[in-house]
């Protein structure tokens, strides 16, 4: 699974209402393209609104999508802002919201298989690196996902060309 994920981070003891909290991840929204990868391998975050957020990434090799992913950070009932995963192929996965400061969130589920933690960490105004961590039999792993900023517009306009 993608998406990125991060640690390192100060626990948010409350965050008041919820979408202030999700409405203080706006940084993430927008078209970002996957470092090192083929043209159109990008991923995309809608802006918050409502009280949560939508995002697609999609892996393009050899001209041709080799796996997707939908994804959301909603507020739930109960308060808690999750991180729900939709890979292609996969069970969908939800990660509880574990820390955000600044630039940085990261959600976490021990339960899951891999990963347990999805964080996303702008570095600057056009970089992000999302990283999942956690262990596989024991051993800890991690991967990163470093993206440059883009032009949704200009995304689109490469597809239809």
């Amino acid at each position: 699974m993608k998406s990125a994920a991060l640690s390192f981070l100060l626990l948010v003891p409350g965050i008041g209402n919820a979408d202030d909290g999700i409405d203080s991840l706006r940084w993430l929204s927008g078209c970002w393209a996957a470092e090192g990868q083929e043209q159109g391998s990008i991923e995309y975050w809608m802006a918050p609104a409502g009280g949560s957020m939508f995002g697609v990434t999609r892996t393009v090799r050899d001209k041709m999508t080799t796996t997707f992913e939908y994804m959301r950070i909603v507020t739930e009932s109960s308060g808690d802002i999750v991180f729900v995963a939709s890979p292609a192929g996969q069970e969908t996965a939800t990660f509880t919201l574990k820390s955000l400061v600044d630039n940085e969130v990261a959600f976490e589920n021990l339960q899951h298989d891999f990963p347990q933690r999805v964080i996303y960490r702008l570095e600057q105004a056009d970089r992000l690196i999302g990283r999942i961590e956690g262990s596989i039999n024991g051993v800890s792993r991690s991967v990163d996902f470093p993206m440059t900023r883009i032009s949704c517009d200009d995304d689109i306009a490469k597809i239809k060309t």
